[in-house]
């Protein structure tokens, strides 16, 4: 969910390593994956990662649904788990071959999306809400208004995540309803809404980490992890909790059904299990991540940074995010065509 589009596809090498014993075409979003992992990966193994960006978990899934994609490893977000399930298109995991699986945190192990992790293993978790420049706007900003009902200070100056299912969502707490509703009166009361405000929001774009960084935005529809970098560079810009709900999300990774390189995807996906390597991957990207035994290793600024630790007065109000049902993305498909009109 959650990350700056980048090039289309890194390879790191380097010529100071072994001889690759194989190599691995990692299928992730976009800023997400820590080129020193790889790296570290690439001199203890031998194999050589490559890593391809997307933007959606809805790009990603056309992409591997049409087929000659030739990826590995695919880190969909909780709610479309099943789905790469369902349609077949993934391997389940073979647990013998996986000794730090014994790694998972228990409440990560114990997830609706995967019952006992055998078909996925954690990446990073986090939250997606606003960011909001506190010296431009010092009103309340723990409330989903700051999109819906733009106040004057920030209009032309908001972005919105050009992603369907968080927009619409967050709005849909907003007026009371749960994430994929069927209510077509809650669904009418969000449209609306959306359109209403649209004029009021300078762009609907992936950009958020760079832009509020240099003062272009002063707020923006945002994932937590992103939130945390552009504070460390502009203290000034707060990650904000709507109190009417937020969505709560995990990225995990799995073993495509069409692998070429089974036994490196394997020796890669116990890798990432091991909490040093778990860590490394939360410092990059500035997420949490579902490994026990990481917090040591974690950089100090994250062990409190209300990005990452989900202050105690809004933790009632995250919520993940189930998989929809076809009338409820009907809805939400319609909705957002017209939005984009």
């Amino acid at each position: 969910m959650k990350k700056i589009l980048l090039s289309t596809a890194l390879t790191f090498a380097s010529a100071t390593f072994a001889v690759a014993e194989g190599e691995l075409q990692l299928y992730n979003w976009g800023n997400y994956t820590s080129p020193e992992l790889l790296a570290k990966f690439e001199a203890e193994t031998g194999i050589k990662v490559t890593v391809t960006d997307y933007d959606s978990n809805d790009t990603a899934l056309a992409k591997i649904e049409a087929g000659g994609h030739g990826f590995d490893l695919v880190v969909p977000s909780a709610n479309y788990v099943p789905v790469y399930r369902e349609k077949g298109l993934v391997q389940e995991l073979d647990l013998s071959r996986l000794p730090n699986h014994e790694n998972i945190a228990p409440e990560w192990m114990t997830v609706a999306w995967d019952e006992g992790r055998e078909w996925s293993v954690p990446w990073q978790w986090g939250s997606t809400a606003f960011s909001v420049n506190t010296k431009v706007y010092s009103g309340d900003i723990n409330t989903t208004a700051i999109f819906l009902d733009v106040p004057d200070e920030l209009k032309g100056k908001i972005n919105v995540l050009p992603e369907m299912m968080d927009a619409i969502t967050l709005a849909t707490f907003y007026f009371g309803g749960e994430a994929c509703s069927e209510d077509l009166e809650v669904m009418k009361k969000v449209r609306d809404a959306l359109i209403a405000a649209k004029p009021d929001w300078i762009a609907m774009d992936y950009g958020a980490t760079e832009n509020m960084t240099n003062n272009n935005w002063a707020a923006s529809m945002n994932w937590s992890g992103s939130s945390m970098r552009i504070r460390l560079a502009n203290p000034d810009v707060v990650y904000a909790y709507p109190r009417e709900g937020f969505i709560m999300w995990m990225d995990s990774v799995m073993l495509l059904q069409d692998a070429k390189n089974v036994d490196e995807a394997y020796k890669f996906l116990d890798f990432i299990m091991q909490p040093e390597n778990a860590a490394m991957i939360s410092a990059f990207a500035r997420y949490a991540n579902g490994i026990a035994g990481s917090e040591p290793f974690m950089p100090e600024d994250m062990k409190t940074a209300p990005e990452v630790v989900i202050p105690e007065e809004f933790r009632s109000a995250g919520h993940f995010l189930p998989t929809c049902s076809e009338k409820s993305r009907e809805y939400m498909t319609a909705i957002w065509t017209d939005l984009m009109k």
